[in-house]
Formats: structure tokens, C-alpha cells, sequence
């Protein structure tokens, strides 16, 4: 496991607010109400340990396949319907969702190989990532990737405590599968247009992570 180059402003801030917490506790307090030290300092290290967690990124075996459409995220999937996207394809597309809770990773990775053929980012609102207008009104990065003649438009979606997207990608850059395209700092969701038609290997509420789970093939 290694740490996100995202994390180490946040966790050097979060060290230093532990420790200087901490010592304070321990200098004022450690000779008259040690046992509320010791309190402060078990529930402190603890946001610490979760703060540094959220930007792990796993030793993983990711999936490379020409046919498929790999997971841009880790979450629940929480949306497989057709919808109609008013953005770039002005028709009716299906639509995958993946919600991603605090606890999960938050690194986002290209769901194929391809060529950037679009990226635009959006100012919004900051909806729960699950409510059903946050993939239209919320703060969201969305990127089209091209590979052949098949696009696919992955949204990445601020929720109520995610307030930072971070996108990587460049138009008419040309990207490999599973490589980081962003991240999003605290619980979000990753939306996934394809074409109408798409066949889709997975399931509501099926829990996926991100360039290994096989979301649909091509």
C-alpha cells in the first residue's frame, strides 16, 4: 500500500494539529486528568489513522482488457438506468453510478484506453452523492474517452462533504487503461455514461472496485 500524492498536504496538516493537540494535553493536564489524555489522544490518533487511510492506494492486480469497461472507482453501485445527457451526447445513454463512501478509495482510474476527446468541469451544488440531480447539479469533472468508435463519459461528482475534484486529463490526450484520470477528496460518486445497448456486469448495490470490477463490455 502506498499514500495518494493528494494526501500529503492533508495528512502533514493533520499530523501537526495531533501533535500539537496532544502535547498540550499532556503538558497542561498529563498530572491532574491523565485519563482525559489518554481519551484525546486514543479518538486523535484515531481521525489521524483514517485521514491517512483514505488516501492508501492498494497493491492491486488490475484488469487490462481490450473489450472491457473496467470501474473508474471503488463504492456501491447505486444507479443502472437509461437517461438522456443533456451535455455532450444530447441523446439517451445508460447510466452506471458508483457511490463512494468515506471509507473507500478515492483514487479515480480511466475505465478504458483511449483518447480524450472532451473535459469540462462544472460549478454546482453540493447534493448528498447519492440524491438524484447530483449528477446534473452538482460540482462535477466530466471526461469523454474515445476508443474506436465507442465514447464513454465518465462524471466525477462532488457530494455534501467532497468539495475537491482533482482531474488530470488533457483533450486529445491519449490515456491507458486503469491509469489515475483524478481524485476526489471525501465521499463522492463517479457516474458512467455508455452507449444505449451496453451489456452490464454488474449489479445494484454490488460493491466494486475501482480498475478491477468489469462494469460492462464493449
Amino acid at each position: 500500500m502506498t499514500i495518494h500524492r493528494e494526501g500529503y498536504k492533508s495528512i502533514g496538516i493533520g499530523t501537526l494539529i495531533f501533535g500539537a493537540i496532544n502535547l498540550t494535553m499532556y503538558f497542561f493536564f498529563s498530572a491532574s486528568i491523565m485519563w482525559l489524555c489518554n481519551i484525546v489522544f486514543i479518538l486523535t490518533l484515531g481521525l489521524l489513522l483514517f485521514l491517512i487511510s483514505f488516501f492508501r492506494i492498494p497493491n492491486r492486480k488490475l484488469t487490462i482488457s481490450e473489450n472491457a469497461i473496467v470501474a473508474p472507482a471503488d463504492g456501491k453501485v447505486v444507479v443502472i438506468e437509461e437517461t438522456t445527457d443533456e451535455e455532450y451526447f444530447k441523446d439517451k445513454r445508460l447510466q452506471v453510478s458508483i457511490f463512494m463512501s468515506p471509507a473507500n478509495v478515492h483514487v479515480n482510474r480511466n475505465p478504458i484506453s483511449g483518447e480524450v476527446v472532451y473535459n469540462q468541469y462544472h460549478k454546482g451544488k453540493y447534493l448528498v452523492a447519492w440524491h438524484p440531480k447530483s449528477s446534473t447539479e452538482n460540482e462535477r469533472h466530466s471526461v469523454v474517452i474515445r476508443k474506436n468508435n465507442t465514447e464513454i463519459l465518465v462524471k466525477q461528482i462532488a457530494g455534501a462533504l467532497a468539495k475537491r475534484i482533482v482531474n488530470y486529463l488533457q483533450v486529445g490526450q491519449k490515456v491507458n487503461q486503469t491509469d489515475e484520470m483524478g481524485f476526489i477528496k471525501f465521499g463522492s460518486r463517479v457516474d458512467l455514461l455508455l452507449p444505449p445497448g451496453t451489456r452490464v456486469n454488474v449489479e445494484l448495490n454490488q460493491a466494486v472496485q475501482g480498475g478491477v470490477t468489469v462494469i460492462a463490455t464493449l
